[in-house]
């Protein structure tokens, strides 16, 4: 699934993040950026230990809730990665709905500042974390959404969906965000 916004496209994909012809993919990382299962753990073995040694030296805080830090691709086909740290779903009640808009938001910036023309994302705290799937791709497809007819880059955002459910999440909610008003 595919549409334009305002000259940018914006889509959606079943698939492997690590096997993504882009300038940056997202991966889903958590605050101490010490690599872990999901996303994170596929990106760190294709990517190589290079990303990892990368991290631990440029950010050796990590990276807190809701926010982004960037770093080379190591062995992937992307230049960069981009450490995107979601929040842990804890009811609804903690800010999660906009540490998530944020670390999205982030991302996007990053993608931008670096000069990237197209990103690729994962469905961020949906899996470990476990945000609902539904609340999140609202979440993460309106941010960017809005992000992009702010900023009118990247000129191409994929969200990359490791299954059918993540997809058809997604897929209902730009439907829901981009159909016309009645």
């Amino acid at each position: 699934m595919r549409i334009d916004i305002q000259g940018q496209t914006l889509e959606l994909v079943q698939g492997d993040i690590t096997e993504q012809q882009v300038d940056a993919i997202v991966n889903a990382a958590n605050s101490r950026l010490a690599g872990g299962g999901g996303v994170d753990g596929a990106i760190h073995r294709r990517g190589g230990p290079a990303i990892m040694e990368e991290t631990r030296r440029r950010y050796p805080d990590g990276c807190p809730t809701g926010s982004a830090v960037i770093s080379g691709a190591g062995n992937l086909p992307a230049k960069y990665v981009i450490h995107a740290v979601g929040p842990v779903w804890s009811g609804g009640h903690r800010g999660e709905d906009e540490l998530l808009a944020s670390a999205y938001r982030r991302s996007l910036e990053l993608a931008v500042e670096h000069g990237c023309r197209s990103v690729a994302l994962p469905a961020l705290s949906t899996g470990a974390y476990r945000f609902p799937l539904d609340r999140a791709a609202r979440i993460a497809l309106r941010t960017t959404i809005e992000f992009l007819k702010q900023h009118r880059a990247p000129s191409l955002v994929r969200f990359v969906l490791f299954d059918e459910a993540a997809y058809g999440a997604f897929s209902a909610a730009l439907e829901e965000l981009t159909s016309p008003q009645t």
